[in-house]
């Protein structure tokens, strides 16, 4: 009887062993997952500005759910797109929040798709499971032409009002051009001069001067912020030999 009573509390003994090492083994598991959870789950903060994004971190793995906390620091509404989706057009101030999964290792662009500002700069890429390239660096081109310029020398004033723009003249003579803008409206606005300048963005009140070298030809200007275009903010002028 003793040696039967001895074997069989062996095998409860063995027995709880088993059961603990399926315990331990199954929460070790669970510890596990949960980590991986929390590794697979991240918070990157994007800063917009005229014209630029800075965003706290620029990749992540393969299989990680990013939730993109956007925040318009700038002075005229903008938004982020990146894999598909985007925010809303934040005004200056606000936020928002985008989140995707991204499951596949790719080099993916982000951008702002308010007309004109990826072309000034509000664009990058964003890398998922490798690294992505250096940001870009931003410069101030000056354009150039092989048509000749003139020597004149004019001076043009502009005034911005919503949603207009008045030039003091609107057929100047080829040459060195200074353009004096003045923004008399209740607005944020600019003076583009698409292909040769693209002035400040210009709080109501302020004015700012800027001089180009204009060949002959048929120039278009616009307005930069958002919808001004579609509201009236836009024209031509015409530069003679």
């Amino acid at each position: 009887m003793r040696r039967h009573a001895k074997w069989g509390a062996l095998v409860v003994l063995a027995g709880l062993g088993v059961m603990a090492g399926i315990f331990l083994s199954a929460s070790s598991a669970s510890t596990t997952r949960t980590r991986a959870k929390r590794v697979a789950r991240v918070t990157i903060t994007v800063t917009m500005r005229e014209w630029s994004f800075k965003l706290s971190r620029r990749s992540v793995p393969a299989g990680t759910t990013v939730v993109f906390h956007v925040v318009n620091r700038g002075k005229i509404g903008h938004n982020f797109v990146i894999a598909g989706k985007r925010t809303k057009i934040l005004a200056p101030g606000k936020t928002a929040t985008l989140t995707v999964k991204f499951t596949r290792k790719a080099k993916l662009a982000y951008l702002c798709s308010v007309p004109g500002h990826a072309k000034l700069g509000m664009k990058g890429t964003f890398g998922v499971g490798v690294a992505p390239p250096p940001p870009p660096k931003t410069t101030t081109t000056t354009p150039t032409t092989t048509k000749p310029v003139g020597t004149a020398n004019t001076t043009v004033t502009v005034d911005m009002v919503e949603y207009a723009f008045k030039l003091s003249q609107s057929t100047i003579p080829s040459g060195q051009v200074t353009f004096v803008v003045k923004n008399d409206g209740a607005e944020v606005h600019n003076f583009d001069i698409q292909g040769q300048h693209s002035g400040a963005l210009l709080a109501p009140g302020a004015t700012e001067t800027w001089t180009v070298a204009l060949p002959a030809g048929q120039y278009l200007y616009t307005c930069d912020v958002p919808f001004h275009v579609d509201r009236g903010m836009t024209g031509t002028f015409m530069v003679t030999p």
